[in-house]
């Protein structure tokens, strides 16, 4: 007999297609601040950095922040703010110089063993504090016969074992173009695992439907999502149930979370989202520290805050719930551990 309140009895209520919301996406500061009610004093800053890297949010995502709060942690995730403008040393357009380790459009290979693709050159949502906002994807974006170039690169080392699908978001793509891609990838007979970054299934729940479960469970290739959820509340029904279609068709979901200043810089916000995620079939994997790209460093929490607030959730939750506190070092062979 089922246990009530399992997540595989949530239902999910599919008014709109994922299409038609990526669609309709908020890219109007204006309208922003008018739907959530805020004071129209945001405005200005919020049209400055708007200026400098538009707004997108999905409605899906909007109805879970709080209403006439500004610093409602997922607001603070999305709001552009005058601050973005401003320039802090160390905080530069390309933080982990991706354009050294780019030897293909849309191929960024920094680590051994696996190489990074970019499957789509936009994302459902723009994070305020996205290490690629200014990422040059106008020349990154191949067509169906350039990724023939980036597949032979995959094909001609055998080193490689893994895929990683990247953007953007890789989930922004249509099921047909995503499904040829990961067709060629399995027949590349030393690549194992495709795993796939992304936010979709967060920002859009009805993201995970039948076409894309589909082509994840045809593939001979082991599938790892790693999703990007930075606090509780992004984590509703909708989610849950989307990541219980996920594992039923095979795929090993994990989670990995930025640290962000006036969003989840305390231990007892980090707990409760570890906790959330497992309950959801997801296993919290890393917390970075924040990439220190040009316009995000309000968001900035400093090395020694990062590493007391990461022993008192080590004091919190199990030993399997606790993220690796990381950063990427341009150069380095993996994370570094902080």
């Amino acid at each position: 007999m089922q246990r009530a309140n399992r997540p595989a009895d949530i239902p999910v209520a599919v008014e709109r297609s994922w299409q038609a919301q990526l669609r309709d996406v908020i890219r109007d500061p204006r309208e922003l601040l008018a739907r959530l009610e805020l004071d129209a004093g945001w405005l200005p800053g919020a049209q400055a950095g708007h200026a400098l890297f538009e707004v997108r949010v999905p409605e899906a995502y909007l109805a879970r922040m709080r209403p006439g709060d500004p610093c409602d942690p997922l607001l603070r995730q999305v709001l552009p703010l005058d601050a973005e403008r401003d320039a802090v040393a160390g905080f530069v357009s390309d933080p982990l110089e991706e354009a050294e380790h780019t030897p293909r459009r849309g191929l960024i290979h920094k680590y051994a063993r696996r190489v990074l693709l970019i499957a789509s050159p936009s994302c459902a949502i723009n994070c305020r504090y996205c290490f690629r906002r200014h990422f040059p994807y106008a020349e990154n974006s191949p067509s169906r016969g350039q990724w023939q170039e980036t597949l032979d690169y995959l094909r001609d080392d055998p080193t490689i074992n893994e895929a990683i699908l990247s953007g953007g978001d890789p989930l922004v793509s249509s099921d047909q173009r995503l499904a040829w891609l990961c067709e060629r990838l399995a027949e590349i007979p030393h690549l194992t695992r495709l795993r796939i970054h992304t936010r979709l299934p967060v920002v859009i729940p009805e993201r995970i439907d039948k076409a894309l479960l589909g082509w994840l469970a045809a593939t001979r290739l082991q599938t790892v999502m790693v999703l990007h959820i930075n606090h509780p509340r992004e984590i509703d029904a909708a989610l849950v149930a989307a990541c219980v279609r996920l594992k039923a068709a095979g795929v090993t979901l994990l989670n990995q979370s930025v640290l962000l200043r006036g969003v989840n810089d305390d231990a007892a916000t980090l707990a409760e989202l570890s906790e959330a995620l497992f309950a959801a079939g997801v296993l919290p994997y890393y917390l970075h520290v924040l990439d220190p790209v040009a316009g995000a460093a309000h968001f900035d929490v400093p090395d020694d805050e990062a590493l007391t607030l990461h022993a008192a959730l080590r004091e919190r939750v199990a030993g399997f719930l606790l993220p690796r506190l990381v950063r990427e070092v341009p150069g380095e062979t993996s994370k570094t551990p902080l």
